[in-house]
């Protein structure tokens, strides 16, 4: 199930429950936030607009995010949010594990993983993300970053994914990777491909062909080039499929 950017969607019954997310209950939930709720180092304020109406804004590692409060509560309202303490407060935690990563936190955390490039899903790129919970958040450069900076964290991003833990599981003709250390985090093992073959071949599963089925932020699975193909049209899901020598010509998203 596919999630919104306030969290899973909601049920039937609750999608036809129009109920409306008021700026009051946006105030409440951001008063109720408690320290499990926030990540060290965030920082959320809340100041009085001139006309607009209050801003809440948020400071992280000289990252500043503005948002209008009611702006906030229109787009909770049109997720079909229910307007109840509960709704607002989970969706308000869900927003904030969506916010845009810092520069220096994405140096010091962040992990190469494949994305889409297009808005179509159709090309495939190198993006750096971090982890805040079950959340994979891509962080793009501020305006503040320079050229040095993008190159060194994307560097040390890659570096990291190399040494994200891969489970593979063998299922007939196909291998199936899955990082066993975070949710989201699967397409790190193809920073090196050429361990998962070897890793396939010593487990009896040696491919003349090598394709990888790869859905960003999915289990990448592994097979002859027709099984591959066959196991892409099946997908419920935007995926890609090439050959394994392919996946070193990928640039960044």
């Amino acid at each position: 199930m596919s999630e919104t950017l306030f969290g899973a969607p909601a049920g039937l019954f609750a999608r036809l429950d129009r109920t409306q997310v008021r700026t009051p209950d946006l105030r409440a939930a951001i008063t109720a936030l408690g320290p499990t709720d926030l990540d060290p180092g965030l920082r959320l304020d809340v100041f009085e607009g001139t006309g607009t109406g209050p801003m809440l804004v948020l400071e992280e590692a000289g990252r500043r995010t503005r948002v209008l409060l009611g702006e906030l509560a229109v787009q909770m309202t049109r997720s079909r949010v229910a307007a109840t303490p509960e709704g607002v407060g989970a969706a308000l935690v869900a927003w904030l594990g969506r916010r845009p990563v810092p520069d220096e936190v994405a140096a010091r955390t962040g992990i190469a993983l494949l994305d889409w490039s297009d808005p179509l899903q159709t090309v495939l790129g190198w993006r750096v993300a971090v982890t805040r919970g079950a959340f994979v958040v891509s962080w793009r450069p501020s305006r503040d970053a320079s050229l040095p900076l993008v190159h060194q964290v994307r560097s040390a991003a890659l570096g990291r994914a190399a040494g994200v833990d891969v489970t593979l599981r063998l299922q007939g003709p196909v291998g199936l990777c899955t990082a066993t250390g975070a949710p989201g985090l699967d397409t790190a093992v193809l920073v090196r491909p050429e361990a998962l073959l070897e890793e396939m071949a010593g487990r009896g599963l040696r491919l003349r062909d090598a394709h990888v089925v790869v859905t960003p932020r999915r289990p990448v699975a592994c097979a002859e080039g027709p099984v591959a193909r066959r196991l892409a049209a099946e997908a419920t899901e935007a995926c890609a499929t090439l050959p394994w020598w392919a996946v070193a010509d990928l640039g960044w998203a």
